[in-house]
């Protein structure tokens, strides 16, 4: 399907009736979240690189004009004027991987109007599920401490694209590896996989369940030992990697129960049968909440595997995400609504050390010290530069989470810095605002003479 019609109706009903007022100035809108979730000290930009991908290929073509006819019952004629369209704007961003917080630009789009409210859908769709995914494998890798995280998520996840997302996401944010085949050839990752239950249960018992996958699989194995009784399985385990001579690199699963409980109990089965290095993975239900809690109490977990709540951002599964104009025809905008106003204009955020963050205008020098996180991905519809690796967004990401205040990473109650805003920014809002105010009270609705155009 035409990347020009993943956008919701409205959109096309808008662009229709801009086009046909000639209001094809150029517009920007900026997107932002106006509130972090509940548990969460930060955000995680994600989605900017895909989405760059469609919109250098995004075009109405005569199908979509159809299509969108049909939806609006019109006929295909006229909307013709629609038909040709293609994105020609320009898009500034914070790099995928970037920390970001409430109320600071994650991306900006300037364009034509109609081409700007047309994108408006897609926009979103990349930015907010991914953003919410990135954030929570960053939380996971925190919660674990040093210890490999592994991404389980591809059989929960919302489809088959969301799972990719989840894997290709999971490694940015520092996971060991993916149990999706497709992913991890997509990405170049690590393809990471043990057994299931169903397997243990297809055999006599589980000595013959693990003597079997190791005639199959003579590398180092990860044996799934809580089918029946784990402490047997355990035994059972042991008892086989070392007939099989195998230790090193091997690993035992438990997928389910008091994984802090069974993971001391199976460390000591291992241990009293001289296999030190054999490795204790954990999967079942698990998330930065629970990883954080096993970490704390001590259980002797190497390994943890993350699937549903991870996969889904069970916990926050979506962002007050708002992609809002800011700027028309060189005219500052913004919306005065009772908690939902917004800030005019367009917008850079400069950071300075610590993480302290300061929100200006797109075009005014940044405070002494910082340095500005959005920069220009796509000019004209053309894409700058190439997308950065994946390991390399991964240490820049490490290097961030590092330099975040102690209390934004914190797993039960963080708390999230704020970023200020620029004295001239505050003065544009003030200048914007009493512009509208005055507006609303002319008897004809019109601007007042010498409205300022957008000055920084």
């Amino acid at each position: 399907m035409s990347n020009a019609r993943t956008t919701d109706l409205y959109e096309v009903s808008m662009a229709h009736a801009y086009l046909r007022e000639g209001m094809t100035a150029p517009a920007t809108f900026s997107v932002y979240v106006r509130r972090l979730p509940p548990a969460r000290g930060f955000l995680v930009a994600a989605g900017l690189e895909p989405l760059l991908t469609m919109l250098a290929a995004w075009e109405v073509g005569a199908d979509d004009v159809r299509a969108y006819a049909r939806a609006l019952g019109r006929s295909a004629a006229d909307l013709r004027h629609l038909s040709g369209l293609r994105f020609d704007g320009d898009v500034r961003a914070v790099p995928e991987g970037t920390v970001v917080f409430a109320n600071e630009p994650l991306l900006e789009v300037t364009a034509p109007l109609p081409q700007a409210q047309l994108v408006e859908s897609l926009v979103l769709n990349q930015l907010c599920h991914q953003t919410a995914v990135a954030s929570k494998a960053a939380r996971c890798v925190l919660a674990a401490a040093g210890r490999p995280v592994v991404d389980f998520s591809l059989r929960r996840t919302h489809g088959v694209e969301a799972a990719m997302q989840a894997a290709r996401l999971s490694a940015m944010a520092g996971f060991s590896g993916t149990s999706n085949v497709a992913a991890a050839q997509a990405y170049g990752l690590p393809a990471i996989g043990t057994m299931a239950h169903s397997y243990i249960e297809a055999f006599d018992d589980e000595a013959a369940a693990f003597r079997a996958f190791i005639a199959a699989h003579p590398g180092p194995v990860t044996l799934l030992i809580d089918t029946y009784d784990t402490a047997a399985g355990a035994v059972t385990a042991a008892r086989v990697l070392r007939e099989a001579g195998l230790a090193r690199g091997c690993a035992v699963r438990l997928d389910s129960g008091d994984l802090h409980r069974l993971a001391v109990t199976v460390r000591d089965i291992l241990d009293r049968h001289g296999l030190p290095d054999v490795g204790i993975v954990a999967s079942g239900g698990l998330d930065e909440f629970a990883i954080d809690r096993l970490v704390h109490e001590g259980a002797p977990i190497d390994v943890f595997a993350v699937g549903t709540r991870f996969g889904v951002s069970e916990d926050a599964p979506s962002l007050d995400a708002a992609y809002k104009l800011v700027e028309y025809d060189r005219r500052p905008m913004m919306k005065l609504s009772p908690g939902k106003t917004t800030l005019p204009g367009a917008k850079q955020v400069f950071r300075g050390h610590g993480m302290h963050d300061t929100v200006a205008l797109w075009d005014e020098p940044g405070p002494l010290g910082t340095r500005p996180l959005l920069s220009t991905a796509m000019l004209r519809g053309q894409r700058i530069g190439s997308p950065r690796p994946l390991d390399w967004v991964r240490d820049e990401l490490r290097a961030q989470l590092a330099e975040l205040p102690a209390e934004a990473t914190g797993i039960t109650a963080p708390t999230p810095p704020e970023a200020a805003v620029s004295p001239l920014l505050r003065e544009l809002a003030d200048t914007t605002r009493g512009r509208l105010e005055a507006r609303m009270r002319a008897p004809d609705g019109v601007i007042p003479t010498g409205a300022p155009a957008r000055t920084a």
